[in-house]
């Protein structure tokens, strides 16, 4: 903070004098802008022909020092590698999303199922809902403990 006193009495149209501050007639100077924006266009410009020229003469290069394949990989071009092959990659004939589809239900088939598994032993399928309602009225059946290993 300022501890001077301040001259209010100046015309209101004049700007305040001090003798160690001075401004000049234009504070910017556009011509000198616009000289630096043409010569940065001009190097981004250069650059840009240089990285061209160098991408041409490399990818030339490059391709005059490759060696041919040898004429048995020319035969073999087309053909994919050998099963199994991931699903979904050019070559494979089936669909991940319609496999998982049919996986699901043939699980869903296989669980709504009523067969016998073993009929002389008294062993069926029966479907899992029907299962569940026996086991939530019933319980689970005892299961007999093992008689113990002798230890040698």
């Amino acid at each position: 903070m300022s501890t001077e006193i301040h001259n209010p009495g100046h015309d209101a149209g004049q700007a305040p004098r001090h003798a160690d501050v001075s401004f000049e007639e234009r504070d910017v100077q556009t011509g000198t802008i616009y000289g630096y924006l043409f010569a940065l266009g001009l190097a981004v410009v250069l650059a840009l022909g240089v990285c061209i020229f160098i991408l041409r003469f490399t990818a030339n290069f490059a391709a005059s020092n490759d060696t041919p394949p040898p004429p048995s990989r020319e035969a073999h071009k087309k053909e994919f590698p050998p099963e199994p092959r991931l699903q979904g990659v050019p070559g494979h004939g089936t669909d991940p999303q319609q496999d998982m589809r049919d996986k699901l239900k043939s699980d869903n088939e296989a669980n709504e199922e009523t067969r016998w598994v073993d009929q002389s032993n008294g062993i069926a399928q029966i479907p899992v809902k029907d299962a569940m309602k026996i086991i939530a009225e019933k319980g689970l059946p005892a299961v007999s403990a093992r008689p113990a290993e002798k230890k040698k």
